[in-house]
């Protein structure tokens, strides 16, 4: 059977990745703001601005066997420097349009399908200057185990928490080669991540194959998170 994959933000970095990874085998549904990247895959693509917009449903088939959420920020300041807004700006991006485009996709989850948010490894190892994402995605980790919890056995909810990856929105963490080498040090497998790297778990996370996985947080970081080798 033909599998319907849903996938809000993939038009860049690691959704445009996953959508490359599926869109052979799959019906692929990108809603986005952009699609410039889609017009080689076989896609079909809704414009969309999570954080404005309401989801146009009747672009959807009745029945969606995978949904990924793939929209996130990456500030990184002082919380000295953040004041409120910062924090709400980050809640807003990550968590609440997740929780708002979640609750009109959960009705037209099919049987056995699976959902698949994500995180950061900086909600389980506390880092500075990440107080605001850390926060937000902590919220994502959160909701995803209850919301597993709530309807399973129909739906599996997953959440991948990466590390650093070369994708567009890390860019300015990772514009020159000093930079690189740098970030690359601070992971034990010596290398930043990349799109491909977590496009590949969350792939698998709609497949069969990861079946009885759910309500789970999986570190895709480089051992960043459970390793130490200072």
């Amino acid at each position: 059977m033909t599998k319907n994959i849903l996938l809000i933000g993939g038009s860049h970095g690691i959704g445009l990745e996953l959508v490359r990874l599926l869109h052979e085998t799959h019906n692929v549904f990108v809603a986005s703001r952009t699609a410039e990247d889609l017009s080689s895959l076989s896609v079909t693509h809704i414009p969309f601005d999570v954080t404005k917009d309401d989801l146009d449903l009747s672009k959807l088939p009745e029945s969606l066997h995978g949904f990924v959420f793939c929209p996130g920020s990456i500030n990184l300041k002082p919380m000295k420097m953040m004041g409120l807004d910062a924090f709400r700006e980050d809640m807003e991006i990550n968590f609440f349009s997740l929780v708002k485009v979640t609750k009109e996709v959960m009705p037209r989850m099919a049987e056995s399908s699976s959902v698949v948010f994500f995180s950061t490894v900086a909600v389980g190892v506390g880092m500075p200057f990440h107080t605001s994402v850390a926060a937000a995605k902590g919220a994502i980790e959160g909701f995803a185990k209850a919301l597993a919890a709530e309807y399973t056995p129909k739906v599996r909810v997953n959440v991948i928490a990466p590390s650093l990856v070369d994708t567009p929105l890390a860019s300015r963490l990772l514009n020159n080669d000093r930079k690189k080498e740098m970030m690359a040090e601070r992971h034990p497998l010596k290398r930043v991540g990349t799109a491909a790297d977590i496009a590949h778990m969350a792939a698998f996370l709609l497949k069969e194959e990861s079946g009885w996985m759910t309500g789970q947080i999986l570190g895709v970081d480089g051992g960043m998170s459970t390793l130490n080798i200072s």
